[in-house]
C-alpha cells in the first residue's frame, strides 16, 4: 500500500520480530494508517512517508553485537514521537548514549510490572503503585538510560520495563504491548498514536477499498488478470475487489487439484457462479497434481510442487483467454510473514506458503495481491464492505495446498479418500453442536502412524486420525479449542465406526506458538 495525503502515517521500523505485524494490526484496529519497513530501508521510507510518529519493533539481534541493526539518525533529528519496543527500547537507548548489556537478563513469558511514575503512554490506563501483567521476550536489557530518560515502571528482571523522555516524546517498553498476552497493550498503543502523536481515526476498510481499487487500476492498466479462486474468503474477496476495479478484464480460474474436502469443488463453483457475474473457468487438474505428489513426503517439497503446478495451470489458462499478464492471489499478511520477511527484513522463515515461497522464478505473469497486507479478520471486514454473502465471509480458512498438508507423508488417493470422509464427519458434528462460528479453524489430519486396535473380535492395524480446532483473531497466534469430552467422544466414535482405515482418534492441544495451525 502507498500512503496518500488523506492519511497521516505511523512508520513501523522492523528489526526482525516475528510479531512486528501485530503492531500494525493493533494500529489498524484503532483506525490509524501505518506501514512496516525493514531497518535497512527505513531511511528511504521515513523520507518518503513523512510519518507523524515512529515505532521501533522488537527483534532477535543483540544490540551490543557488531553489525546489529540500527535506526536511521534522521528519525531522532526529526522530533517526531518514538515508541521503542523490546529491541526497539535497547537500540534507542544505545543510539542516544545509554548502555545495553547482553546475556544475563533473559525474561520470557508473563511478568508483572510495577508503575513507579506517571506517563502519557499509560495515562488513564495504569496508576502509580499498581501492578499489571505484561509479556516479556528478551535476553538483553538496558543498564544505563540516556540523558533525559526516567524510569516509569519496573519488573523483577527489567529495571527499565518502561522508560521515557516525556519532553522529547520518546517512550520505550521492555515488554511487548502488541501481543494479546499483554492485556492492556492495545490501549497503550492507542494512547501513543492518538494522545501522544495526535492522529485521527481515519483509516477504515472503506478507505482501504477505495485506495486499493485505485492501486489495482494503476498496476493493471488495460491488461487482463486471472484470479486463482479457491472458494475461501481470501480469494473470493480478492476476486470481487479486483472485479470492482477492472470489470471484465478479470477472469477467475478455479483449479480442482484433487486436494479439496468432500464435495467442495462442486460447491465452490456453484456458489460463486450463483452470486457473481464474473467469468469463471473450472479446471480439473487432479490427476496432474496427485501424480506429481506421488512419493513426496517432505512438506516443503509438497508446497513448492503445488505452487509450481498452480502457476503452470494458470499460465495455460491465461493463453486461452488471450494472454493475461497478471495473476491475482488472495495472499495474506500471515502467509507472507511466515514465508519470508514481509518487507525484506531480518525475520526467520517458518515455512513456505504455496502462493508465496512456492512460486517459480520463471513465472511469466506479474502478481496482483490486494490483500497482502491484511489479516484474516480484516479480509472478512473488507468482504462485508464489498457485500459478500456470509457463505464466503464466514468460512473457516482452508489452505491452498489443501489436504496435501493434512496428510503427513506421501499423498495417495487412498489416504485422501479416508481423510475426506473423516473431516466431513468432524465438521458435521461441529455444525450440529452450533460451534462452527465460534471456532477459527477446524480440520482433521490423517497421520502416518498405525496402531493396533480391536473391532468386533478381530485385530486391526489402521491409521491414527488427529483432530485440530483453534480459536484465533488474526491467525498469527492461536489457542486450541476446549471441546467437552462428550463431543470428542461422540465424534471419535462416529469416525471410527463410519470410516474404514482409522482405528484411533486423538485431539491436538498445541497452541500457536509453539506449533503452527496446520501440521505441515
Amino acid at each position: 500500500m502507498i500512503a496518500t495525503p488523506s492519511h497521516d502515517t505511523i512508520l513501523i521500523i522492523d528489526f526482525g520480530s516475528q510479531v512486528t505485524q501485530l503492531i500494525a494490526r493493533r494500529l489498524r484496529e484503532t483506525g490509524v494508517y501505518c506501514e512496516i519497513h525493514p531497518f535497512q530501508k527505513a531511511d528511504e521510507a521515513f523520507a518518503r512517508l513523512k510519518p507523524k510518529g515512529v515505532i521501533f519493533s522488537g527483534g532477535p539481534a543483540s544490540v551490543p553485537a557488531e553489525g546489529s541493526p540500527r535506526a536511521p539518525q534522521a528519525v531522532f533529528e526529526s522530533g517526531v514521537p518514538i515508541l521503542g519496543i523490546c529491541y526497539g527500547q535497547q537500540v534507542l537507548a544505545h543510539q542516544l548514549g545509554g548502555t545495553v548489556e547482553g546475556g544475563h537478563a533473559a525474561e520470557f513469558g508473563r511478568a508483572d510490572i510495577e508503575i513507579r511514575e506517571p506517563s502519557a503512554l499509560f495515562e488513564g490506563i495504569w496508576k502509580v503503585g499498581g501492578r499489571y501483567p505484561v509479556w516479556m521476550s528478551h535476553g538483553d536489557r538496558v543498564t544505563r538510560l540516556p540523558e533525559g530518560f526516567t524510569v516509569k515502571a519496573v519488573s523483577e528482571n527489567a529495571p527499565f520495563a518502561i522508560a521515557t523522555d516525556e519532553a522529547r516524546r520518546y517512550f520505550t517498553t521492555m515488554f511487548h504491548p502488541e501481543v494479546v498476552h499483554t492485556p492492556d497493550g492495545a490501549s497503550l498503543l492507542q494512547n501513543f498514536v492518538h494522545n501522544v502523536v495526535g492522529l485521527a481515526r481515519d483509516w477504515t476498510m472503506a478507505a482501504y477499498r477505495e485506495e486499493m481499487i485505485g492501486k489495482i487500476r494503476a498496476q493493471v492498466g488495460s491488461g487482463r488478470v486471472i484470479c486463482g479462486l479457491s472458494g475461501g474468503v481470501d480469494s473470493a474477496v480478492a476476486a470481487v475487489l479486483i472485479h470492482e476495479a477492472i470489470g471484465d478484464q478479470l477472469t477467475c480460474v478455479f483449479v480442482d487439484h484433487g486436494l479439496m474436502r468432500k464435495g467442495e469443488a462442486d460447491q465452490v463453483v456453484s456458489l460463486f457462479r450463483g452470486h457473481y457475474n464474473i467469468p469463471l473457468v473450472h479446471v480439473d487438474a487432479s490427476d496432474k497434481f496427485i501424480g506429481e505428489l506421488a512419493g513426496v513426503s517432505d512438506p516443503e517439497r509438497k508446497r513448492k510442487i503445488i505452487g509450481r503446478l498452480f502457476v503452470e495451470v494458470f499460465e495455460e489458462e491465461a493463453k486461452k483467454i488471450g494472454g493475461a499478464g497478471f495473476l491475482a492471489q488472495g495472499t495474506l499478511y500471515p502467509d507472507v510473514i511466515e514465508s519470508v520477511s514481509f518487507s525484506g527484513g531480518p525475520s526467520v522463515t517458518i515455512k513456505s506458503h504455496h502462493n508465496v515461497g512456492g512460486l517459480p522464478e520463471r513465472m511469466n505473469m506479474k502478481l496482483v495481491e490486494p490483500l497482502r497486507e491484511l489479516f484474516k479478520d480484516e479480509v472478512r471486514a473488507l468482504g462485508r464492505e464489498l457485500g459478500l454473502p456470509d457463505a464466503f465471509v464466514g468460512r473457516h480458512p482452508f489452505p491452498g495446498p489443501g489436504l496435501a498438508i493434512r496428510c503427513p507423508g506421501e499423498v495417495t488417493p487412498e489416504k485422501l479418500a479416508i481423510l475426506r470422509e473423516a473431516d466431513a464427519i468432524y465438521l458435521d458434528e461441529i455444525r450440529k453442536a452450533g460451534l462452527y462460528d465460534t471456532i477459527w479453524q477446524a480440520f482433521a489430519v490423517l497421520t502416518d502412524v498405525r496402531t493396533v486396535g480391536v473391532m468386533g473380535d478381530g485385530r486391526t492395524y489402521d491409521r491414527v486420525l488427529a483432530l485440530r480446532a483453534v480459536t484465533s483473531v488474526d491467525g498469527m497466534t492461536a489457542d486450541f479449542y476446549s471441546f467437552d469430552m462428550a463431543f470428542l467422544g461422540r465424534t471419535a466414535t462416529r469416525i471410527i465406526n463410519e470410516v474404514r482405515g482409522i482405528n484411533r482418534v486423538t485431539y491436538d492441544i498445541t497452541s500457536k506458538p509453539p506449533g503452527t495451525i496446520e501440521w505441515e
